[in-house]
């Protein structure tokens, strides 16, 4: 397997949705899928994201920018040194996901798609209800905007496929453009 790290190439696979679509199961699997062929992979999550490197950014468009810029910094770096990033995070402005797009360079974005209320039923944290009660401001798709990609590289439609079906898709992508050469696994 080691033979296979020669032809890594970075890149950036950019889960965006919102919260409850299944970016972060989706990003789970298909990092299992890669680190079991032996790729370097890392995962940045929205959520751990925020806990650690933009404490202290709320959610305002401003912050949000901000919050996305600094993944985008992050994920930039790691790409240009051959590592197959990971981004899952809600990223509700096309037009910083496109910024962000501009400085990695080698990037995909995945449209991780279900509907709101789908979204709302799958909610463990109880932050829709919270947003629904006037307790959480700006919270997206509820009275903030989520602006889906025109033109993503990967849709992936939550609600009629399944995990893996959306993580193969992600990684027949990786292998389509080259970024990876690896037997696919999880293939159903």
């Amino acid at each position: 397997m080691r033979g296979l790290m020669r032809y890594q190439r970075g890149v950036t696979i950019w889960l965006t949705g919102l919260s409850g679509a299944g970016k972060t199961t989706i990003c789970e699997v298909v990092a299992q899928e890669l680190r079991s062929q032996e790729y370097k992979v890392e995962v940045l999550d929205g959520d751990l994201v925020r806990q650690n490197l933009t404490k202290g950014l709320g959610f305002s468009k401003a912050d949000r920018d901000e919050n996305i810029r600094r993944i985008g910094f992050v994920a930039q770096l790691l790409t240009r040194n051959d590592v197959i990033v990971l981004v899952s995070a809600i990223s509700p402005y096309r037009e910083i996901r496109q910024e962000v797009r501009q400085g990695i360079g080698n990037f995909l974005e995945v449209y991780v798609n279900a509907p709101l209320a789908v979204c709302e039923q799958r909610d463990i944290k109880g932050l829709y209800k919270k947003a629904r009660a006037g307790e959480i401001q700006n919270f997206t798709g509820i009275d903030d905007p989520y602006e889906a990609p025109l033109n993503p590289e990967v849709k992936c439609n939550t609600v009629q496929e399944t995990v893996t079906e959306s993580a193969t898709k992600i990684l027949h992508k990786l292998q389509d453009l080259g970024y990876i050469r690896m037997a696919l696994k999880c293939v159903s």
